[in-house]
């Protein structure tokens, strides 16, 4: 995640200080990816040093206030023009776990995938929920619609990425059992014996969750996908919408 061009972003509506930032991009990506004073001052110093912003002054109550410079604009548009780089992905904590499962002594691979799925299944549920309401907020209009919007947005991402996540790991499971037919019974890490039937898809087991509702006045309302979705923290979800 690119603070860095968030940061910019926002400074490019007009002077910030740093608490301020921190709200503004919260506020915009509802809390998925939380930041911290200090992470955003950090920033913001390394902005300045490379001529990206500089300090314009206090506002009434004394606080620092940061302007972005020409520099600074041109970064922001070759970020917003430039595709996000897909060649070198990000670890992944999952399918790290799970390529390290294989094989590995006294590890129930299938116990592994379907305690994830269950909380896979959750998280899509909540996000689901979250949609519904990023939907009314929308509908409702109002001074924070621009922050609406986004942050629908960034949940219909989340969602996206939960319901792939859920048929991945439908994918390995029936995997795995077709592999075990090809090894010898009793091989370490393969999920059970021969002709087990794999688990039932995560979208089956979460048919029943409600959907949140489409709305033809939504700007940013794709339909709503056929299974629910996730984690209902405060936000600080995780995969896409309809």
């Amino acid at each position: 995640m690119s603070i860095r061009h968030g940061l910019l972003a926002l400074l490019e509506r007009g002077p910030r200080y740093g608490s301020q930032l921190r709200t503004e991009f919260e506020s915009r990506t509802g809390s998925t990816w939380p930041l911290n004073v200090g992470q955003v001052y950090t920033t913001l110093n390394r902005l300045e040093r490379d001529g990206m912003v500089a300090q314009g002054g206090e506002d009434t109550a004394g606080h620092t206030l940061y302007a972005i410079t020409d520099s600074g604009r041109a970064e922001l548009r070759t970020w917003f023009e430039k595709p996000v780089d897909r060649t070198s992905p990000a670890r992944d904590e999952l399918a790290i776990k799970l390529a390290m499962a294989v094989g590995a002594p006294g590890v129930d691979i299938r116990a592994v995938i379907q305690s994830q799925r269950r909380h896979t299944v959750k998280a899509m549920q909540d996000y689901t929920r979250l949609k519904a309401q990023a939907l009314l907020a929308v509908e409702g209009g109002g001074a924070r619609e621009r922050d609406d919007v986004a942050w629908l947005l960034v949940l219909e991402q989340l969602i996206f990425q939960t319901e792939a996540e859920a048929r991945w790991l439908d994918h390995c499971e029936s995997r795995l059992i077709r592999l075990s037919t090809m090894t010898t019974p009793g091989t370490a890490g393969m999920p059970g014996t021969p002709g087990t039937p794999a688990a039932a898809p995560a979208a089956q087991a979460v048919s029943a969750a409600p959907a949140a509702p489409a709305s033809p006045a939504s700007p940013a309302s794709p339909a709503t996908p056929a299974a629910p979705i996730a984690p209902s923290t405060s936000v600080a979800p995780g995969t896409s919408a309809p």
